[in-house]
């Protein structure tokens, strides 16, 4: 592999964000001497590239190792935690570096065995997978909630019993049932009773009765013919006008009260 020396050590110093740096021990074999001695060297990984450096500052690295087709593993070495570069040629070097402790060591041996392209291809590969399965799951996922929603609703519509909740007179003032999602006509109209199937007008709670008529009959004292008669057109339901009408009463006897205060009755 041909490089070119200057791109190479400017892309070494320069700004670009690294993956990797630390002080590690390099070992240098002195053939001469028949013996192994150890450099302390600064090491800088950016991508596949590992450069080593005399000194932190220093401004050109002294060497370069391309993590291509190699291996990084631990090995057994007269200095502790000790690892190795190994390449698959035969004839190829080797680099054995010391770190400066097991942390140090760990973190690595995993930063240089994820470094070659080889790694980040057969990530790439396995990302890709999973995403095309989440597509698949995704897309099923999708569908069988609007299979399951129709189904849902032909039942429903099928079966008289399953009718919807809100067709069914659930507001209850004292026991009684005041209105219904059928619709109740404006004055004196008739809802539909479920129990016995036949319609009649919802009855009005015990005390609504008592102060809305006499013994005669007749609409009580104090009360407009308006506080009778229902704001509630039969095809919606209003929860503001009902709360309205029915506190015209309240008012009303409010001020029943308040008269027969001033006139000194209780």
């Amino acid at each position: 592999m041909k490089l070119n020396e200057r791109s190479v050590a400017h892309y070494a110093t320069c700004d670009s964000p690294a993956d990797h740096t630390g002080f590690l021990r390099k070992r240098v074999e002195r053939h001469h001497h028949h013996g192994t001695s150890y450099q302390r060297r600064w090491f800088v990984l950016k991508g596949n590239l590992l450069f080593y450096f005399e000194e932190r500052e220093s401004r050109e690295p002294m060497g370069l190792v391309v993590l291509e087709g190699c291996t990084v593993e631990l090995c057994e070495a007269a200095e502790e935690f000790a690892f190795a570069i190994r390449f698959d040629d035969a004839g190829a070097r080797a680099y054995v570096l010391v770190a400066d402790g097991q942390a140090a060591m760990e973190a690595w041996v995993k930063a240089l065995s994820r470094a070659s392209f080889d790694y980040m291809r057969l990530v790439v590969r396995e990302l890709e997978k999973q995403l095309e399965e989440a597509c698949k799951s995704l897309a099923a996922c999708r569908k069988s909630p609007r299979r399951s929603s129709s189904s849902g609703r032909k039942r429903h519509l099928s079966n008289p019993a399953l009718q919807p909740l809100q067709e069914k007179p659930t507001t209850l003032e004292n026991g009684y049932s005041t209105w219904s999602s059928g619709g109740c006509v404006a004055g004196g109209a008739t809802c539909p009773d479920y129990d016995g199937g036949q319609t009649k007008p919802p009855p009005l709670p015990p005390r609504r009765r008592s102060a809305a008529s006499s013994a005669t009959g007749s609409p009580a004292p104090g009360l407009s013919p308006a506080v009778l008669e229902s704001p509630v057109p039969p095809e919606t339901i209003c929860f503001s006008k009902l709360h309205n009408w029915y506190g015209q009463e309240i008012a009303v006897l409010r001020r029943e009260w308040q008269e027969r205060q001033k006139r000194g009755h209780p």
